[in-house]
């Protein structure tokens, strides 16, 4: 029963029901019945921790700089331009947070491992379903046509999930060898999803994610395996970087994207001289994007940037103008903290095949789109999760 409440949690959390229920023009934000709709997921969590609330604790201290984050949150009430919105999904965003670090402090890496892998199952056959069975909601017909979205609004959502998705369930696979080969099936349908949604810069997650898997894999295997790949992960990282500095434009070609990377520049500029008003407290958590005054933050977002975001697609500008330079070092700091502990963690603990792949990933899509701190939301659940169990090990949990 436990081990479905937390499915049941991440499906919520995942937002699959949200389009074929409600459809294309869904707006969580602005609808009290999809609000209400996550309650259950905040109960499951709840669940999860009623069973050893002292465990939810051991976490929680490991974690000063999500505290920190979380702290800001609650008082960006005071100083918001919208205060009620900021109450009301500042609530929202504590709670996901909560469920996540629920996760951490009930379950080991390969029973957490095979709780996000079913999660991904069920939406893999779902999206297989409403695609091919009922394809006027999983397959796109205007902005893309042909491009496979399943269960959300648009492709580049399916995409972005399920290069996730691959990277979590070829873990599961590795983790869980007497049910490798489902999970392995799986993530080769995952692969199809990530192809058959035509979203390259999905297609490039994946294969970093699974890069990923292969660098732990070796970086585990031995002293002298782990020496040679850590050299050549960093020759590699660095290779790239110069690709990039040297020849974006032919980057932004393979990937099917402008300069502007389909105009988000433009929206981090305008942010940026949103922020320069109020660089030291920003505006209020999640409080910019549903004010609609003539002459508010999102407005001049609007103007500035020639066409209307729904967020800074940018997940470290994000912060900035919504909680200011506080919330953003808070943000700074957990996400460094997280990321020193996972690569700690790919030379020492098993735990790496889950997490380090992830947050690979997870950064990636940090640099375009506004996927941290964000409130009712899958894969932030998901990094607080893993960013709580690798300070919280399978050896301690034995030992709690």
């Amino acid at each position: 029963m436990i081990f479905c409440a937390a499915v049941f949690m991440l499906l919520l959390y995942s937002g699959g029901w949200e389009m074929p229920l409600f459809g294309e023009k869904a707006d969580p934000s602005a609808s009290g019945i999809m609000r209400v709709a996550y309650l259950p997921a905040y109960a499951a969590g709840f669940l999860l921790i009623a069973l050893n609330p002292r465990n939810l604790f051991r976490v929680a201290i490991r974690q000063p700089f999500l505290i920190l984050v979380m702290t800001v949150v609650a008082a960006s009430y005071f100083w918001s331009i919208a205060p009620d919105v900021t109450a009301r999904r500042g609530f929202a965003v504590i709670c996901t947070t909560i469920c996540g670090l629920a996760l951490a402090s009930r379950y080991k890496w390969a029973q957490l491992a095979e709780v996000v892998a079913t999660t991904f199952a069920i939406l893999i056959v779902a999206s297989f379903i409403v695609c091919l069975a009922v394809p006027r909601i999983g397959v796109m017909v205007e902005l893309f046509p042909g491009a496979w979205r399943g269960l959300w609004q648009e492709k580049n959502a399916l995409g972005s999930l399920m290069a996730l998705g691959f990277c979590l369930l070829a873990a599961a696979a590795l983790l869980n060898p007497p049910r490798a080969k489902l999970w392995w099936g799986f993530a080769f349908l995952a692969l199809v999803l990530v192809l058959m949604s035509t979203s390259k810069t999905s297609l490039v997650s994946l294969m970093l994610g699974g890069g990923a898997i292969v660098f732990v894999l070796i970086a585990q295997s031995g002293p002298a395996a782990a020496s040679a790949v850590t050299w050549a992960g960093v020759t590699g990282v660095m290779l790239l970087t110069t690709f990039l500095l040297l020849a974006a434009d032919v980057f932004f070609a393979l990937l099917g994207k402008d300069a502007t990377l389909t105009g988000r520049s433009k929206i981090w500029s305008a942010v940026m001289t949103q922020i320069e008003d109020r660089p030291w407290l920003g505006y209020g958590y999640a409080a910019v994007w549903d004010n609609k005054d003539a002459y508010s933050a999102f407005a001049w977002i609007t103007k500035d940037a020639g066409f209307q975001a729904h967020h800074a697609h940018n997940s470290w500008l994000e912060q900035w103008l919504g909680m200011g330079f506080f919330g953003l070092i808070g943000w700074g700091l957990f996400y460094l903290q997280t990321m020193t502990l996972a690569l700690i963690s790919v030379f020492r603990d098993r735990g790496a095949l889950l997490a380090f792949p992830f947050l690979v990933v997870y950064s990636l899509v940090t640099l375009t789109e506004s996927i941290a701190v964000v409130y009712n939301d899958f894969r932030w659940a998901l990094f607080v999760a893993f960013a709580a169990k690798l300070a919280f090990s399978d050896r301690q949990q034995d030992q709690a």
